[in-house]
């Protein structure tokens, strides 16, 4: 590997790194916002102009608060697990491409951190990971509410991991690759060669599945406030709750990207081509829509919390099991008969 394209590894991921930081503050001040506007409420406008600062007296507050650990709570599983529930979440990223390639120095660089020819199963092996994070947050705090937190956020995650895996192979049994760049690359003939249309019932099943994956309404039973305080991380506080809160949004990110990547032809903008564009114009254009089509998504996520209410935990469970994964199988086996009829 050359000098040039170790310096490009290392400015992809500290520009992922901070665009995903920056997604965050930015979320937290637009979940208030959106949801103030949906119930009629004014929302932050008091630290900064319209409340812009808002998330950063968030994390001030956060960061001068006690750290509290319980007397009855396993001290080092206690503080491995918001690492193990928040890292997972950054590390997705890694195998999402943001744009095409550019060309710097006489090298080719391409717009994702590693181009993995197996980067779908790197990406499901690690969004897996998670799940420790939170069982055992909920299981090292010494307290029921936070134990059946961690519980119901296994049982889940588990249950909806299943369709969300089943969505992913229906995409990739089009695409014939593992690697998201190539699957992305598959798309760009055009809009109507974007996944969402060969595979509506998968990007249905995908969506539902990344909204429980991510503990988002109407499927936050792990947290829900009415029955378990706020479940697994009932106990924390101080910096260990803040990377929690930073996890759950950057999953929203990783989401919301792998949906774009699989089902909306990632990078590519309807009619860029044909203006003539090359080089890093080209390039900055790519990757503005990519996050454009992000963000268009991150709002449906926040709109949709303050919209449906919550699921019963049977209800959430008979969900996943009964309807999604018969239906998930069902579009993997119609699509592989497509697919060896020549139809697609």
């Amino acid at each position: 590997m050359s000098s040039v394209q170790i310096i490009a590894a290392i400015v992809k991921v500290l520009v992922v790194f901070g665009a995903c930081l920056t997604s965050v503050a930015i979320l937290v001040y637009l979940e208030r916002r959106v949801s103030a506007f949906i119930q009629l409420r004014y929302g932050p406008n008091r630290v900064g102009p319209q409340g812009l600062f808002q998330p950063v007296a968030d994390l001030t507050k956060l960061m001068f608060k006690e750290d509290i650990i319980p007397r009855e709570a396993d001290r080092l599983f206690f503080l491995m697990a918001p690492i193990l529930a928040m890292a997972p979440s950054f590390l997705v990223m890694a195998v999402i491409p943001f744009g095409d390639s550019v060309t710097v120095a006489g090298e080719t660089i391409r717009l994702i951190i590693c181009d993995a020819n197996i980067g779908v199963l790197f990406l499901l092996a690690i969004s897996s990971l998670s799940i420790y994070g939170l069982a055992i947050a909920g299981w090292s705090s010494g307290s029921k509410y936070s134990l059946m937190g961690g519980l119901r956020s296994t049982a889940q995650m588990i249950s909806y991991e299943l369709t969300l895996g089943l969505a992913i192979v229906a995409v990739l049994l089009l695409g014939e690759s593992f690697s998201l760049r190539e699957v992305v690359l598959g798309q760009t003939d055009g809009f109507l060669h974007w996944n969402v249309f060969k595979q509506p019932l998968g990007f249905v099943l995908f969506l539902i599945a990344v909204f429980a994956e991510t503990n988002r309404l109407p499927f936050d039973l792990p947290e829900a406030e009415s029955e378990l305080v706020s479940g697994y991380h009932t106990e924390y506080s101080s910096m260990k709750f803040a990377f929690f809160f930073m996890g759950e949004y950057v999953a929203m990110v990783a989401g919301a990207s792998l949906m774009v990547a699989l089902f909306f032809g990632g990078w590519h903008v309807p009619g860029l081509a044909s203006l003539g564009v090359e080089g890093w114009t080209l390039a900055l254009l790519q990757m503005a829509g990519f996050a454009a089509k992000v963000g268009l998504f991150l709002l449906f996520f926040i709109q949709v919390r303050w919209t449906l209410p919550r699921l019963r935990y049977d209800q959430l469970m008979n969900l996943g099991w009964k309807v999604l994964l018969p239906l998930g199988l069902l579009n993997v086996l119609i699509t592989a008969a497509l697919v060896a009829a020549g139809v697609f």
